[in-house]
């Protein structure tokens, strides 16, 4: 028989902690609820809402604090955003109440902007515009025109074909087409003095190196009308990419050295026919070199006169100007300055409805035009800084031409190589097209039959190889001379035809509204 187990000690006053096990919390008794809340706990209302509350723990409490703290940053900064622009809207809001007579048109002011270098998305200086300063615009009932810049060096080109189809008509080139005859009197203001009353808006300072160097080829260029791919394409007839090589003959070899040094190929061609084997020519080489391109001063066109086509000794006075900064933060190394950026606006905000106003108030001041003292330009040239660097001297010499300088140092690091990437496209480029223009021949002429694939898809031929690379090369010097202009630390263009054309809009006081009368006080005796 086995012997029955020892019964257990009673625990004593000595024993462990461990002899006592700790409660499980559903056996902890609850605290009684006060009167009051006895009486409450049977209409239904939850027994945890009748207890005294207790401080939630602390990783809680920092998961509250956290979004507390992020919501109401998020939340103040909306709301001076809100304050800010209404507070510029009432500044201007009665300009849009004064009659305007029945045949004359509203203030119209011009947008310019344009794709920030590196960037993919080409609208994002104009998105800025549209939600900064065209809110104040329309309270004062101001028009706008807006021209974006889609592509790098496309609003430069436009400015420049725009200058110079003026000047065409301005030189009795090109006639005007007849404008439709409106009823009512005669407009007081033509539409060149609208376009001066009027004022250009320039977002940052990729936009004004494309604007200057828009005003600089379209006021200093040929007035000879050119279609860009028309005279690349004469560019690039002769360059030798598909000529298509002489393939080896020993026939053609051994004739070529049995003819005389001084016979000519057309000599050769006019032969009377023998029993030898003819020579073979390739078409490539009996063709006649081509002239020699004339100089640039004879590209002109014969229907316009030499006296015409001059630049003019200084420029007709411009629109002012309004220049507004802008930055557009892109990349890893930028992501601190956008979030804080994000909790910011109210910066924009009010940079945005500064500028609204101050084309609103039309105060303007001359450009500051850069410094035509030889010293100045001597010691930069001589030193190793670049020229538009604002220092003490620089900035000082390049006047308003250094504005917002600081912006280019968020310019991506990757757009400062473009040219060797377009380089490297270029050469990978013309290294594949001679092994398709070999299948594009050779199917072309029936050498061979073409292959499976070739039947299900086919291969480009002759043709679209040749407006391939066209199109390529277009995209490649545009791209390039685009570059030349916006790259980092390269100076805004300037001509000496331009000094004392250009205004800048500055500060100033929109006038107040005039007071209110009380009709019934007009009718008093």
């Amino acid at each position: 028989m086995s012997t029955p187990p020892a019964p257990a000690e009673p625990p004593t006053a000595g024993s462990s902690s461990s002899a006592n096990p700790t409660p499980k919390p559903s056996e902890i008794p609850e605290a009684k609820l006060p009167g009051w809340a006895r009486a409450l706990e049977h209409t239904g209302i939850p027994t945890s809402w009748l207890r005294r509350p207790r401080l939630p723990s602390p990783r809680m409490m920092a998961f509250i604090v956290t979004v507390a703290g992020i919501g109401g940053t998020y939340y103040y900064d909306r709301r001076q955003c809100k304050l800010i622009r209404q507070e510029y809207i009432d500044k201007v809001k009665h300009l849009a109440d004064e009659p305007l007579p029945t045949w004359e048109k509203a203030r119209k002011v011009k947008v310019y902007a344009c794709k920030w270098p590196g960037d993919e998305q080409y609208d994002r200086s104009l998105i800025w515009f549209k939600k900064y300063i065209k809110p104040i615009l329309v309270a004062a009932a101001v028009d706008y025109e807006f021209k974006n810049g889609n592509q790098h060096g496309s609003l430069m080109r436009a400015i420049a074909d725009e200058i110079r189809d003026r000047r065409r008509v301005d030189m009795g080139i090109d006639e005007v087409p007849p404008a439709m005859p409106l009823p009512g009197p005669p407009r007081k203001q033509s539409e060149r003095e609208r376009e001066l009353d009027g004022g250009i808006i320039v977002i940052g300072r990729h936009t004004f190196k494309e604007y200057m160097e828009g005003l600089r080829r379209g006021w200093t260029g040929s007035l000879e009308k050119k279609d860009p791919e028309e005279t690349l394409a004469r560019v690039l007839e002769n360059d030798g990419h598909f000529d298509e090589p002489l393939p080896p003959s020993e026939d053609s070899d051994s004739a070529a050295k049995d003819i005389p040094t001084g016979t000519s190929t057309q000599d050769t061609l006019e032969a009377p026919k023998t029993g030898l084997t003819p020579i073979v020519f390739s078409p490539l080489q009996l063709q006649m070199p081509p002239p020699p391109s004339p100089p640039p001063s004879q590209h002109l066109s014969q229907d316009i006169p030499p006296h015409l086509n001059v630049p003019p000794a200084r420029i007709p006075d411009q629109p002012p100007l309004l220049l507004v900064p802008y930055t557009s933060l892109l990349g890893f190394r930028n992501i601190p300055l956008m979030i804080l950026g994000f909790f910011n606006h109210r910066k924009d905000v009010r940079l945005g409805a500064e500028a609204a106003y101050r084309i609103i108030a039309k105060e303007t001041r001359p450009f500051d035009d850069p410094s035509s003292s030889p010293a100045l330009f001597e010691a930069d040239a001589e030193s190793t800084e670049p020229t538009n660097v604002p220092g003490t001297q620089s900035a000082e010499a390049l006047g308003d031409l250094a504005f917002d300088h600081d912006a280019e140092h968020f310019f991506r690091p990757s757009y400062d190589s473009t040219s060797k990437e377009i380089e490297k496209s270029r050469a990978r480029y013309y290294k594949e097209l001679p092994p398709k223009l070999v299948v594009a021949r050779s199917l072309a002429r029936g050498e061979r039959e073409p292959t499976k694939d070739e039947k299900n898809y086919p291969p480009p031929t002759e043709v679209q190889l040749r407006a391939e690379r066209l199109k390529k090369e277009k995209k490649w010097r545009e791209e390039l001379d685009a570059w030349d202009v916006l790259k980092k630390d390269q100076p805004v263009a300037w001509d000496e035809r331009f000094r004392g054309a250009f205004k800048v809009y500055v500060d100033g006081e929109v006038p107040p509204p005039p007071p209110k009368v009380d009709p019934t006080e007009e009718l008093a005796p």
